[in-house]
């Protein structure tokens, strides 16, 4: 039937007049039916996503007068990224949409989410929403009887409690009225893990003292039960964090959350919630330390994962130039993470549209190194442990990676690696345990405390064929046994060393002398040899650049480094090698089991893949 109208409208048209009038009219009125939106990416195959925030407060009241659907249609063009993460509420506790069930901001104009909802989903993009969670001001100044209880008994006055009703008076509906009435597609909860404070109310202390068989709760390290009272408030954590994501996952199946830093370098630990994702904002300042370590500590939990850059400079405020934030995206993307980058909003939560000019150069630079690098995984060569077991007996903070015996020396010992070309993995006792024979070698930084079956389990490890390199005084007393049957021989499966220095990249070189990847030409490049779809690929990140002191405009330039010479250690000789995005063959080698080719240059990062 609407074929033969359109038909004859055509031929009234041909003759015109009242008859063209008519039959456009006609036409016009005719119901239709729109296309299905397209599909959106899940969170956990997305690649690829810009956040903004502003954390609204008191002072916003006008939100949403500048928020349009060309603006939004704006980020999406020029951005083209997989999802759009936006704020809802930040750490004041104030929301930037007219919540009905939440502390909204004092002003709006129209309903800005609907704008930020509608647009995504014609376009197939995805939607999340920026939500703090433990870390709510607002809530805790106006119920203080939801607020953590400091230890000399008064509320704290940033972080909820895990243990009280704020996550099912107000986090959850307000949750559920995100996903049911907005139609959002998930949260990124900020201010979660590392929000969470110890928390002295009574319910908590009673529990405590009830399943431990202490009399009261201990208020500082030096008091009995002091690692079970911290030990209890993580799994307290564990217990909200679970929770919100299975009510959540009940009542609507589709949404998605992804708590900031949870199991991460933050909380070291095995993934024990739902989550659809891992990921984290690294620091702002010395971004490039920040993700390589970061990373490292995310690409072995068998969980997607991202991280965020903040696309200006804490220090000045001032915006990074495209080509720092292309440096601090090759190295999540060499690790085989998803990449986001952090835009302010302004304080009626319109976004900067000049600022996406240079997101969508650092989009395009991701993009096209995508298919040689998204969801790689690694190949064992030097496992560097940071153990749970020994980080939370010393940290004073729940979940925070700072504060331990070990995590300096850890991050010491890994800028000295990376400078000299090794292979790096930062592992937990939990990706080790029955699986230590992966590695040809673990390096133990620093630790003081390991638990006495993963201890054990080491120097098995070393006793069978493995290399175990300690370095301090902690990881020496713990296996002092084992060092006294060496009898300080540096060829022994066991070594110990003061400190991260000349004499442990000396035993380094002894203890491991064939990796899998040689370079020469340069120490200002990271290696990474991953597999992707049945290929060998080394990854190579140019790391030069003033990262922990950039200047105030930022870095504008990286210099370019090479030639390089690399040499792959290989079964055969390879079919060929390839350096990509560029589409480059190179000129292969073929001697004594290795391959070698001359890169001549490399600007900020490009893949070798190997064909064999």
């Amino acid at each position: 039937m609407m074929g033969i109208l359109r038909s004859l409208h055509q031929m009234a048209v041909s003759r015109g007049g009242f008859w063209a009038v008519l039959s456009a009219l006609v036409i016009t009125s005719l119901p239709t039916h729109a296309a299905e939106p397209p599909a959106r990416l899940k969170r956990a195959d997305s690649f690829l996503g810009i956040h903004f925030d502003f954390h609204a407060g008191a002072d916003c009241s006008e939100v949403g007068r500048r928020t349009t659907p060309e603006m939004v249609e704006l980020v999406i063009d020029k951005v083209q990224p997989d999802y759009v993460q936006i704020d809802c509420k930040g750490h004041p506790g104030y929301s930037s949409y007219p919540t009905r069930v939440g502390n909204p901001a004092p002003g709006f104009v129209g309903d800005p989410l609907r704008v930020w909802r509608d647009a995504p989903r014609r376009r197939g993009v995805a939607l999340f929403m920026h939500y703090s969670g433990v870390w709510d001001r607002h809530a805790v100044a106006t119920h203080p009887e939801w607020a953590a209880v400091r230890a000399d008994g008064k509320p704290d006055e940033n972080a909820t409690s895990v243990f009280g009703p704020y996550v099912d008076t107000l986090m959850i509906p307000q949750l559920r009225e995100l996903a049911g009435d907005y139609g959002v597609d998930g949260a990124w909860v900020d201010g979660d893990c590392w929000g969470a404070a110890v928390d002295y109310r009574d319910r908590a202390a009673s529990e405590f003292c009830r399943q431990s068989g202490a009399k009261s709760a201990p208020r500082k390290s030096s008091e009995p039960f002091w690692h079970e009272w911290l030990a209890f408030q993580r799994e307290g954590y564990r217990r909200y964090l679970r929770h919100y994501v299975d009510q959540l996952k009940a009542s609507h199946p589709d949404f998605q959350i992804v708590s900031n830093w949870a199991f991460s370098d933050h909380m070291p630990e095995p993934v024990s919630a739902g989550v659809a994702a891992l990921s984290g904002d690294f620091s702002p300042d010395n971004s490039v330390n920040s993700a390589r370590f970061s990373g490292r500590c995310l690409e072995n939990q068998a969980v997607a994962w991202d991280l965020m850059s903040w696309s200006f400079s804490r220090k000045t405020r001032g915006q990074k130039p495209a080509v720092q934030l292309m440096q601090e995206a090759a190295v999540v993307l060499a690790l085989g993470g998803g990449y986001q980058a952090y835009f302010k909003q302004d304080r009626d939560g319109a976004i900067r549209p000049a600022e996406m000019d240079t997101m969508a150069e650092v989009a395009r630079f991701c993009r096209q190194r995508q298919a040689f690098c998204h969801r790689s995984v690694a190949v064992p060569q030097v496992a560097l442990l940071y153990s749970t077991a020994g980080h939370y007996r010393s940290s004073s903070r729940l979940f925070h990676p700072s504060g331990s015996d070990g995590i300096d020396v850890l991050k010491k010992a890994l800028g000295l690696m990376l400078a000299r070309q090794y292979a790096v993995q930062i592992v937990s006792e939990h990706h080790l345990a029955g699986a230590m024979s992966r590695w040809p070698l673990i390096v133990v930084p620093g630790w003081g405390y390991l638990e006495p079956a993963s201890r054990d389990e080491l120097a098995a490890y070393a006793n069978s064929g493995g290399r175990l390199l300690l370095i301090g005084s902690g990881p020496a007393q713990l296996f002092q046994r084992e060092l006294a049957a060496a009898g300080g021989d540096k060829n022994a499966p066991i070594v110990s060393v003061a400190e991260p220095g000349d004499g442990f990249v000396g035993a380094l070189k002894n203890m491991f002398p064939d990796p899998l990847v040689r370079i020469s030409g340069s120490t200002d490049v990271d290696v990474s040899p991953r597999r992707l779809g049945g290929k060998l690929m080394i990854h190579l990140v140019n790391t030069a650049g003033p990262h922990a002191d950039a200047p105030e405009g930022g870095i504008t330039a990286v210099p370019p480094v090479g030639p390089l010479s690399v040499s792959v250690r290989l079964a055969r000789a390879p079919k060929s090698v390839t350096c990509q995005p560029e589409g480059a063959p190179l000129e292969v080698s073929w001697t004594a089991g290795r391959a070698a080719v001359e890169l001549p240059r490399l600007e900020l990062y490009s893949v070798l893949v190997v064909e064999q």
